[in-house]
């Protein structure tokens, strides 16, 4: 993956059957623009901006024709090789060939995505859709920064994988891992237990912040579930990190695919669809790179997809949504060891890439699902707790 130390908020947990089945200064909004305030034209057609759905513009060949007039789409926080984006944006502009996506500061947070939305409002460059972790998923819709819109396959997403509005709805995720590279460490870490050996002195990273990062936020969560701790008091797990940090295994640095194949953070506790893209990445390389979910700590987490309300080019957003949630753009992310947020349905009726599904890291153990106000209960602990625990 590209530097991903900037990645995401805490979002919601995978069920374990899913396994083998299953990221300037503002002006006033312009009603003129397309996602301005105005519902509908002089004729009293739908306009973009206002649209729930395709079925509002008049059917997908209408969508698709307005979105191309726009001939643009914003997108930000998409690293190409996180979770296969590369691979996605190059399809949609294949497909879709007379718009082009402008992809802006890949290495964003889910913060910094939520800050572009209001500080651009109304301006041509602001964001058109997010990529986000649910727990800022949730918070901009309750900002009413967020378009309601239902995808084609809005039936298929699982009730408890959307917003009853249709403000945000889950996408695609996977398992917190320990990516290891053997070719260094002469026994990989299968267990947060494992990580305090004295053998892994200054060799274990996190991808990121955990105050800014999904990643790193989901690698605290785990070690607190698996020290005793419970998604309503992730304090072991800041209290494991911090004990890592004082025994000198922990490191300050922030794990990247540069950091990985220079040996600088041979141990890395990541998601296991990014570890697993390093262990292809630099195949070949001089790394030796293994990914192992640790059944002490199984934790699990989807990322979640938003239309900025006022978003440049409201129809290009509608767009890109649609793809994303197509078997094609599912597909994608799949290939890039991710799991689908409708993997389960399209394993049923055989759209899903069987190959891709036999590559997913194994996970051992079910894990829960965590409460809205769990997860903003622990996201404000670590806003208080991190830099004291490592300091």
């Amino acid at each position: 993956m590209l530097s991903s130390t900037a990645r995401r908020g805490a979002a919601v947990l995978l069920s374990a059957a899913v396994l083998t089945t299953l990221s300037a200064c503002g002006a006033a909004p312009d009603p003129q623009q397309p996602g301005g305030a105005a519902s509908g034209d002089a004729k009293g057609r739908t306009q973009p901006g206002a649209a729930t759905s395709a079925a509002d513009l008049g059917g997908m060949e209408a969508l698709v024709a307005a979105a191309e007039k726009e001939g643009q789409l914003n997108v930000i926080a998409l690293p190409p090789d996180w979770a296969n984006y590369g691979e996605m944006i190059k399809a949609f502009q294949a497909k879709y060939p007379k718009i082009k996506v402008g992809s802006e500061n890949p290495d964003a947070t889910s913060a910094d995505e939520i800050a572009a939305v209001k500080s651009r409002k109304g301006q041509k460059r602001a964001p058109d859709v997010l990529d986000l972790g649910i727990a800022f998923a949730r918070s901009g819709a309750a900002e009413n920064i967020f378009a309601s819109y239902k995808v084609t396959a809005w039936d298929k997403i699982p009730g408890s994988q959307k917003d009853a509005d249709a403000r945000w709805y889950n996408d695609y995720g996977g398992y917190v891992s320990i990516g290891c590279d053997a070719a260094k460490i002469l026994n990989c870490p299968q267990t947060f237990a494992d990580l305090l050996k004295p053998e892994y002195k200054g060799k274990v990273a996190l991808n990121g912040n955990p105050t800014k990062s999904g990643s790193a936020f989901g690698g605290v969560y785990a070690a607190a579930l698996a020290n005793k701790g419970s998604f309503a008091d992730i304090q072991p797990g800041i209290d494991f990190f911090g004990q890592l940090r004082k025994s000198g295994n922990f490191i300050p640095v922030e794990s990247t695919p540069a950091t990985v194949e220079k040996g600088e953070t041979p141990i890395s506790i990541d998601w296991d669809y990014l570890n697993a893209g390093y262990a292809e990445q630099f195949k070949g390389k001089g790394v030796d790179w293994k990914v192992s979910v640790p059944s002490d700590g199984v934790y699990a987490q989807y990322y979640s997809q938003a239309i900025n309300k006022d978003a440049p080019n409201p129809a290009a957003a509608r767009l890109w949504m649609e793809f994303l949630y197509s078997a094609e753009g599912q597909n994608i992310w799949l290939k890039g060891h991710a799991r689908p947020v409708l993997l389960p349905v399209m394993a049923a009726d055989g759209t899903a890439d069987k190959d891709a599904v036999t590559k997913l890291p194994q996970v051992q153990g079910t894990p829960n699902f965590p409460a809205s106000t769990e997860l903003d209960k622990a996201k404000a602990t670590l806003a208080e707790k991190w830099d004291k625990a490592l300091s």
